[in-house]
């Protein structure tokens, strides 16, 4: 529904033929913190993004921050952090995302988009302003509505599943004592360990958080535990699935990369300030 009032044109030419010396980058980290989005809700507008020619950088920009920073996580955090981590928690967020979304932006990967993308763009970019000229109602643009919502959930609905399930196996099979053994602050592979054991998960921010909860009163060291989140939250395999749809492996696999470095990189940070 965003994506079929968003002015993604206007943006994209603001963004192209205005000089911004970098804030397009916070602006849309900030765009991302606010939004209510789990990783797989953010991809639909970072896909209408991608359509509608916005520079790729800040779309990555705000796909990195999207997941990972919202109003109830912070608020969760508040209640069982206090203000210090979760100030941390949020700034990173914003800050990976600003800083990720700009190196990205500086390689030019827009070569590994998907080969119809350039299609989609024009046939979007015209789609949009057709609705806008004629000032198409509701109920005229809800058949695109529910079929681009019906493809998305039809190629991730299985890789949701999957995901659930190996947390609820996680939950209830796994030892109490095996985490806090084996993501100690004491062994070196801990952290790439706690963020790789994320990947194949999904949830939310807030869903996710409970279950840091439970891995610090189990002696997991908080930034392994918060890093373990991040990599649960912002990269998962049914966000894979949905980025397929406008990227190559190729870049999907440098989109994660960067990412998994910088939260490992963070990770140790929070474990050396908390």
């Amino acid at each position: 529904m965003i994506n079929a009032y968003f002015p993604i044109e206007r943006l994209r030419v603001y963004l192209t033929t205005r000089k911004l010396f970098g804030l397009q980058y916070v602006f849309a980290s900030l765009f991302g913190a606010i939004t209510p989005f789990c990783s797989c809700s953010s991809i639909p507008l970072f896909i209408g993004f991608v359509k509608g020619g916005i520079p790729l950088g800040v779309t990555f920009a705000f796909l990195i921050t999207s997941p990972l920073v919202n109003e109830v996580a912070v608020a969760m955090f508040l209640g069982l952090f206090g203000w210090k981590t979760t100030l941390i928690y949020a700034g990173s967020g914003i800050v990976m995302g600003m800083a990720g979304g700009y190196i990205l932006g500086k390689f030019n990967l827009d070569r590994y988009l998907s080969p119809w993308v350039k299609e989609l763009q024009a046939s979007s970019e015209k789609e949009t302003e057709n609705w806008e000229k004629e000032k198409t109602p509701f109920i005229d643009r809800l058949p695109v509505i529910l079929r681009e919502g019906w493809d998305i959930v039809s190629k991730v609905l299985i890789y949701v599943i999957i995901g659930i399930g190996i947390g609820a196996a996680m939950h209830g099979y796994v030892p109490e004592n095996f985490f806090a053994k084996y993501l100690s602050a004491e062994r070196w592979y801990a952290m790439p360990l706690a963020v790789l054991a994320g990947i194949p998960m999904y949830a939310n921010a807030a869903g996710i958080i409970p279950v840091i909860q439970v891995f610090v009163a189990k002696g997991v060291p908080l930034g392994t535990a918060l890093a373990f989140m991040m990599a649960v939250v912002g990269l998962s395999l049914p966000e894979a699935t949905l980025l397929k749809k406008v990227m190559t492996w190729k870049l999907i696999g440098i989109f994660f990369g960067t990412v998994l470095l910088f939260i490992v990189v963070l990770g140790y940070l929070f474990n050396w300030i908390l």
